[in-house]
């Protein structure tokens, strides 16, 4: 045992850094580390603005040093197993981690290798993805290049880092065609595996509405399962109601895959893992439900919020909240509702602000504006204010809440 620490993080990300300065902040003598490998940190819910050409990688992009408050070690390394029964964490290069209390945000990996020859020829031949800073840039070559053919974007199964992703990269470029003329040129197509263009019908009624307008072909129930880069052909699993499976092959001329996503390998095969290999907490008070000392959140959390940074925005508190009752061996307090957010990119300039929580209810945050109707103020949310509210609110470890209710949209689904 080479170092112990008062609260642990395994996981520098937006979950990770805003619990450790938000912790310094509540608590200033408490220790924290980081357990934390990569030197760059990025505003992933920009990817999707980056790949339609709207602005930039390096606009989002901060140094991880810079994020974290210098009063909390940070340990540069990877984990590699946990060891939940005597409070350890074993790194990469052997070094074991104690701790008290621990907090888990690994965030999700992408599963390249579940496509067959996706490696091979991404970020070329016409094959691009906004889940990755070494692969979103090309998503906007992609589009700006293309003049003729087909545009496919591919949606795989859930779990996945902001579920609306796959699709507002697609009203982006179909919108992008529009404007250059090239509406009957370039054939739109959404291969989605699962049944409707979103999983909470609320929203999905009017997002058909625009895929209608766009004239966006849709091919629901089909997995993306191979793709051919040279050839540019893509290969799909295809399920009909009977449960019945068939292989199409389709042709492009440019692809936005949106890979399959999981838990990292060293929590997915470790004691705080449920049977889908994330970390395995209660659904309100993000605490485990077998180690009273350990708590979960992000994208690798076992709830079944949409996974956003919203989310990660309302979860912190919770979480530090928590641990501190925790320490004063006090009731622990089951705050968050499941939760999340989803600005839905529209067009070039308007945003659909989707806010619901667990179950599916519909909880918006400003009660005066049907969340159906997708306008320009929240393009310059999704394109300025939040952005900022990240990087120099939640990051920082600041609490702010705009308050949501599932009351505000009983008007609007009575409605509907």
């Amino acid at each position: 045992m080479t170092q112990h620490h008062t609260l642990l993080i395994v996981g520098g990300g937006a979950a990770g850094v805003s619990v450790a300065n938000n912790m310094r902040r509540v608590n200033s003598d408490i220790d924290i580390a980081i357990i934390e490998p990569s030197e760059k940190h990025y505003y992933q819910a920009a990817f999707t603005i980056i790949g339609g050409g709207e602005s930039t990688l390096a606009k989002h992009t901060r140094n991880e040093a810079d994020l974290i408050h210098p009063s909390i070690k940070w340990i540069k390394n990877y984990a590699d197993t946990f060891q939940p029964e005597v409070n350890t964490v074993t790194l990469k290069n052997g070094e074991v981690i104690s701790y008290d209390y621990l907090v888990v945000c690994p965030g999700f990996k992408m599963d390249w290798d579940k496509i067959a020859g996706l490696k091979e020829t991404l970020n070329r031949n016409g094959v691009s993805s906004n889940y990755s800073p070494e692969t979103v840039e090309y998503t906007w070559e992609c589009i700006k290049n293309l003049q003729s053919g087909r545009a496919l974007f591919t949606m795989p199964a859930m779990p996945i880092k902001c579920a609306g992703a796959p699709q507002k990269i697609m009203y982006m470029a179909a919108d992008r065609f529009r404007k250059k003329g090239l509406k009957d040129k370039v054939s739109v197509e959404f291969f989605n595996v699962g049944g409707a263009m979103f999983g909470i019908p609320f929203f999905a009624k009017p997002l058909a509405k625009i895929v209608e307008s766009y004239g966006i072909k849709t091919h629901f129930g089909h997995n993306l399962i191979a793709i051919d880069g040279e050839n540019k052909t893509a290969t799909f699993e295809v399920i009909d109601s009977a449960g019945n499976k068939t292989q199409v092959v389709e042709k492009f001329d440019m692809i936005h895959v949106t890979p399959p996503q999981s838990a990292p390998e060293f929590l997915k095969h470790s004691p705080l893992a449920n049977a889908d290999g994330r970390t395995d907490v209660h659904p309100n008070t993000l605490q485990h439900n077998k180690y009273p000392n350990v708590f979960g959140l992000g994208d690798a959390a076992s709830t079944t919020n949409a996974k956003t940074a919203a989310a990660v925005r309302k979860q912190v508190p919770v979480v530090v909240d928590n641990i501190l009752h925790l320490m004063k061996a006090e009731a622990l307090s089951p705050k968050y509702d499941g939760y999340g957010s989803c600005p839905l990119v529209t067009s070039l300039n308007t945003v659909m602000l989707a806010e619901f929580s667990y179950d599916g209810k519909i909880t918006p945050s400003f009660p005066f504006l049907d969340p159906r109707v997708p306008r320009w103020i929240w393009w310059i949310g999704k394109t300025i204010g939040f952005p900022w509210m990240y990087w120099d609110l939640m990051i920082r470890g600041i609490r702010f809440d705009i308050p949501h209710k599932a009351s505000y949209a009983k008007k609007f689904v009575d409605n509907d």
